[in-house]
């Protein structure tokens, strides 16, 4: 968005999550959005509310994920931004909006045409979770991600074009919706935001950071395994190593896994420090669609990554030279292992990284990508009308 606001006047209405500052985001938006509309989400997506609605979505049509966004004030902002001026694209985040009125315009004027970004195939996600986990989970996911799909397809099939972050993602959407106009834009990180210091500590040797949102599924399950199944080989070998698990919303059983060689920092304000000073980056999902942003950030800082293949899917790295990628226990454990004891192992995978990230995963890359792809939707727009008008007026 800040890249697309040097040449286009963005508006945003965004629904806020409860835990969020709505006048800190406003500010922080307001520097490159020529207008901000914030709607407060009175569902909560943590503790016992979400549990209830998680429950009431079993006995409904509508998934969770669209019941969560269910907010009739949401829609009056959209009615309201949509009908006072001319827009040429909406551009929809997550599929799980797809239920509200988008194509609105002031009458007697062409509605906007319509793009979702899919940051992942949701419903795939949700079919996954519905194999880990318990057997109340497992029912639910498996409830759950049926209604996911049904309403996830129906949002693609209705727009304009849909933007993917992983070439994997597009041959499985190609697979269910006939003649779906799409485009792999992977995720991208601020290659200047997140740069190497000479300022800034470097790999001490020792240190081994996860990052990550922890109330996401795919990273808990992560941290989980790494904790369970990997760290212990690696504090094996290496007794002064220590762990730091970075990200918010951290649930109980993730503050538990903290010990005298691990830390559950929360959030933390800047992550460039944590990762300049960390000798390994893991990334040891086992669940998950799109691409990582972790990974394209931590590649952005020059940092040595350790990650399985599905942590590392559509990302255009080469194992051994950018990163290296291991899926059982003793192997990523090992590659670790290798890292902390050879800095110059450290330092080539992190030049490495950090040359692809500013090659082919920086903000302004993707950005003009996704411009190429907005002109391309309006082009074709303008042209079919053009037909259209042609035919109405032809004897």
């Amino acid at each position: 968005m800040t890249e697309l606001a040097r040449r286009h006047r963005l508006t945003a209405v965004v629904l806020v999550e409860p835990s969020f500052d709505i006048d800190e985001c406003r500010r922080a938006m307001e520097a490159y959005c020529h207008e901000v509309v914030l709607v407060p989400n009175p569902h909560s997506h943590s503790g016992l509310a979400k549990r209830l609605l998680q429950l009431r979505s079993m006995t409904s049509t509508r998934s969770f994920e669209r019941l969560i966004v269910s907010v009739p004030a949401f829609q009056y902002a959209l009615d309201r931004v949509l009908r006072a001026k001319v827009f040429d694209i909406v551009h929809l985040e997550f599929s799980f909006l797809g239920h509200c009125e988008l194509r609105q315009a002031p009458s007697g004027c062409r509605p906007p045409a319509l793009v979702v970004a899919s940051h992942n195939i949701d419903y795939d996600l949700a079919r996954q979770y519905a194999r880990a986990g318990g057997p109340v989970r497992r029912l639910y996911a498996g409830t759950n991600w049926r209604k996911l799909r049904r309403e996830e397809l129906s949002t693609y099939d209705d727009a304009d074009g849909v933007s993917l972050c992983s070439e994997n993602d597009q041959k499985r959407l190609n697979g269910e919706v006939a003649g779906i106009r799409s485009l792999v834009i992977p995720n991208a990180a601020d290659v200047e935001y997140y740069r190497p210091s000479s300022t800034e500590a470097s790999p001490d040797g020792r240190t081994v950071v996860f990052f990550g949102l922890l109330s996401y599924f795919p990273n808990v399950d992560a941290v989980t395994h790494f904790v369970r199944d990997i760290w212990p080989r690696i504090a094996e070998v290496n007794p002064q190593a220590r762990l730091k698990i970075i990200g918010a919303q951290a649930p109980s059983s993730i503050l538990a896994l903290s010990q005298h060689n691990i830390e559950v920092t929360g959030f933390v304000p800047d992550l460039r420090p944590h990762l300049a000073s960390a000798t390994a980056v893991v990334v040891p999902l086992r669940f998950g669609g799109g691409t990582r942003l972790k990974i394209v950030e931590a590649m952005s800082m020059g940092a040595a990554i350790v990650s399985t293949s599905l942590g590392a899917e559509g990302i255009e790295a080469v194992p051994g030279r950018d990163l290296l990628i291991e899926d059982e226990p003793a192997a990523f454990a090992q590659a670790v292992n290798n890292l902390l004891a050879e800095p110059a192992l450290v330092a080539r995978l992190g030049q490495s990284a950090r040359q692809l990230a500013v090659e082919r995963y920086a903000w302004s890359g993707a950005a003009k990508s996704l411009e190429k792809f907005y002109r391309e939707i309006l082009n074709d727009r303008s042209e079919a009308s053009t037909q259209v008008a042609g035919a109405l007026a032809s004897p």
